[in-house]
């Protein structure tokens, strides 16, 4: 993070007769050892100062950085979830779950039957997504990404709210490299998440991306 951790206490050096104070302050977690924070970056959660380009300068690209990241991590917590979710609960796997209704059947959920064909689902999913994002965008920068009211209705906004929206973008940073990790994994070796993650607990020297023929073709 780019921000500024506690300051040391003054620290107090004697040369003889003569004393010199000095206060050391420390910045921890940026992307780069020894670089140096963009001004316009040292005050957001979960900040490590990565900008190399520049392309935050201008602050209507960086409040629209800053909510798709957001909300793309938001998703991407959700999706992860339900790839280890469907698997957990005995349902198959995420990239198979789709295919009977790709492929001209019916969809089901939790092993319900759906009534809707591919056209309808996407109809529905376009309608319902289409009217919520108007009503957000509506909202002023800050009400679209942190709406609270009825979006918070344990009233956990009332806390330590730059804590908590730290830890749901590093959250949500971990979920989007999870979901990315899922699809090359099952790119790779045709294999579920748990039961690679299994294969490779049972075998690691020669379950592993290194061994799998795609991730390192020469191996």
């Amino acid at each position: 993070m780019a921000c500024v951790v506690a300051a040391r206490p003054t620290s107090v050096r004697t040369f003889g007769a003569r004393t010199t104070r000095r206060n050391v302050t420390m910045k921890a977690g940026n992307w780069l050892p020894g670089s140096d924070t963009p001004a316009y970056l040292e005050t957001l959660p979960a900040s490590y100062g990565f900008d190399p380009l520049g392309l935050a300068k201008e602050p209507a690209s960086l409040a629209r950085f800053r909510e798709s990241e957001v909300i793309h991590g938001r998703w991407a917590m959700l999706g992860a979830a339900g790839v280890l979710g469907v698997e957990v609960l005995g349902y198959g796997n995420w990239y198979d779950a789709p295919l009977p209704l790709v492929q001209g059947g019916a969809a089901t959920y939790f092993g319900a039957s759906v009534p809707f064909d591919l056209g309808t689902l996407a109809a529905i999913e376009f309608a319902a997504m289409a009217g919520a994002e108007s009503f957000r965008g509506a909202a002023e920068a800050e009400k679209r990404v942190y709406p609270g009211g009825a979006f918070d209705p344990m009233g956990m906004s009332k806390g330590n709210l730059d804590e908590l929206k730290t830890k749901e973008i590093k959250n949500g940073r971990l979920a989007m490299l999870a979901c990315l990790g899922f699809a090359a994994q099952h790119a790779a070796t045709g294999a579920s998440p748990l039961a690679a993650l299994g294969a490779h607990l049972a075998n690691p020297f020669t379950a592993n991306f290194a061994t799998n023929g795609v991730s390192l073709p020469l191996a």
